[in-house]
């Protein structure tokens, strides 16, 4: 067993680990700036220089390497005793830090970063309490680089890992380090901005405020912010994100590390995809077919008589024919379960479909492993696998030739009419329209009931039009292009009128049944998918999100 000491803590660690490595997974404090397990390791920061013992292999003695050294860059070795408390190894970070600080300016009360900022944070634990510069400070410009970034390079550090990211993740190359000693700074090359498919990454990088996202610029103080664990729900990657938002709004989603996944990164598509959560033409209220638009304040009549007439054209196209549902791509396997359980109550040879999955190109990987996924719908596979398992127990259906157990959108517009469907009900829940031509000639000749989130040509023609929930506003599991399931939580309550999927389901499944309401609950719906032939995985094969990475405000507000 190989072990090493760092500030008196004995530690086990694996061949080719760095010292920093070593004691950041075991949750002991060296600081630093210019690191990043993701990135190489150029030793350029100084503050993580420690005092280091280690074994002498002639004599077999403990010796003190005379000068400090980086842990960043120095390998772990069998023995070693590290400090960063000695009093050699504090007067260097105390003058790394008033190094940093000399031409820093002190505009900490306007600067979006504010609150998470390592500058802040290992001033005030490592710095000095006053600084000795007297002279001017070098001033520098702030400068639009690219789509998203704006980069104030006054309060650059020169990390440099934002050059590095782009160097080495993307591939791309766009930034650089100008210039020499004080007038040193990050820029762009001449008519080349930082625009590839990750560039927000560079604003996470930043452990200071010099590259800011433009989009979260001035909105919010991050000490306000609330943080939910979630999982991108615009493409099929499965990226692990967290949600950040305050008071029902969603402010920035950022990404949640997970090595398995998306390493550290996610694409720009994911973190500024969520905008249609807050989009003023948001579906919020229920409709009825050619009846005078509700009120706000007739909300509850409004939900009411939405749902009596979608159970009566539900109720009435179990009689007359067959029933059909289209299950969005976009909605979590909780929902698909709850809506297919419910239509196959209904009439168990229902014709069952999952919704059109939107493509881009092709899945491209990125040197170091990180992936930018073609297929634009999270849980594409998620969705069939339930509608599959449902299909699979019911005996009705064995008699039904020729149509697939579960349909694609094609297949479903081809069976609607050979299938003898007279009803559908139909899910949406895409981030921008989805109704094709050819999907919208086959449903708007049938009487439809739509649960949706965005308006399209099929809302003014559906009999019942029911607003539907994002992923960010409820709790669920999405299967991912590698077949990897992962639970999210909900960060927001649903914006004015708006219930989930699942909800939905339920309730139409009360008033169909007569049964009293029930509440929706994705875990206890997990439960029940696990009485279901063929879902068992969705009890041991879930990951879920660390419990510790949910967190709230820890700004404390007195009344005045």
């Amino acid at each position: 067993m190989t072990t090493i000491t760092i500030n008196g803590v004995q530690l086990e660690f694996e061949k080719g680990q760095s010292i920093i490595d070593v004691a950041l997974k075991n949750e002991i404090e060296i600081p630093h700036y210019c690191y990043h397990p993701g990135l190489s390791v150029p030793a350029n920061c100084r503050i993580c220089l420690a005092e280091i013992s280690q074994l002498n292999p002639k004599t077999g003695a403990l010796e003190l390497i005379p000068k400090l050294m980086p842990t960043c860059h120095t390998a772990a070795v069998d023995g070693m005793v590290v400090t960063t408390a000695s009093p050699k190894a504090v007067a260097n970070q105390r003058a790394v830090m008033e190094y940093l600080l000399i031409n820093h300016p002190v505009d900490c009360a306007v600067c979006d970063q504010a609150g998470e900022c390592g500058l802040q944070d290992y001033s005030y634990e490592y710095g000095r309490s006053q600084s000795r510069f007297q002279e001017d400070k070098i001033k520098s410009p702030k400068k639009d680089i690219g789509t998203h970034v704006l980069l104030y390079s006054d309060r650059c550090i020169m990390c440099t890992r934002c050059v590095r990211f782009t160097k080495e993740v993307t591939e791309t190359s766009e930034l650089m380090v100008d210039g020499r000693g004080g007038t040193e700074m990050i820029d762009i090359f001449p008519g080349v901005a930082l625009d590839n498919e990750l560039s927000g990454n560079v604003v996470d990088l930043c452990p200071v405020g010099a590259l800011l996202d433009k989009d979260f610029l001035f909105q919010q103080r991050v000490w306000f912010l609330k943080k939910t664990p979630s999982i991108d729900g615009i493409t099929a990657s499965g990226d692990n994100i967290s949600v950040e938002h305050n008071e029902g709004v969603v402010y920035r989603i950022k990404p949640r590390e997970n090595a398995a996944v998306n390493q550290w990164w996610i694409t720009d598509e994911v973190r500024y995809g969520w905008k249609f959560v807050h989009a003023e033409s948001r579906i919020t209220m229920p409709s009825v077919r050619a009846t005078t638009p509700w009120q706000p304040s007739d909300a509850q009549l409004a939900w009411e008589t939405t749902m009596n007439r979608a159970v009566d054209v539900l109720q009435a196209g179990a009689r007359n024919g067959r029933l059909a549902l289209l299950v969005s791509p976009m909605l979590s396997c909780e929902d698909a379960f709850l809506l297919g359980r419910m239509i196959l109550a209904l009439d168990p040879s229902a014709l069952l479909g999952v919704g059109p999955i939107p493509r881009n190109g092709s899945d491209r990987t990125l040197t170091g492993g990180f992936t930018i996924c073609a297929e634009k719908a999270p849980n594409a596979r998620g969705v069939r696998r339930v509608l599959e398992a449902l299909a699979a127990v019911q005996p009705a259906r064995r008699a039904i030739a020729a149509t697939p157990t579960v349909c694609d959108a094609q297949e479903f517009i081809a069976a609607l009419t050979t299938a003898g469907v007279g009803v559908a009900l139909v899910t949406g829940n895409y981030p921008s329209d989805w109704m094709t031509e050819p999907m919208f000639r086959a449903l708007s000749t049938r009487r439809i009931v739509l649960i949706d989130t965005l308006p399209n040509r099929l809302t003014p023609v559906a009999e019942a039009c029911l607003p539907g929930a994002t992923w960010i506003e409820k709790e669920g599991c999405f299967e991912n292009a590698k077949g990897r399931l992962q639970s999210f939580e909900r960060a927001i309550s649903p914006v004015d009128f708006v219930k989930c999927e699942g909800q939905i389901a339920l309730d139409l499944a009360t008033r169909l049944a007569g049964a009293p309401s029930t509440i929706y609950n994705g875990a206890y719906t997990r439960d029940e998918m696990c009485r279901v032939s063929g879902l068992n995985m969705f009890r041991a094969q879930v990951h879920h999100p660390p419990r510790e990475h949910a967190r709230s405000s820890d700004m404390v507000l007195v009344e005045l």
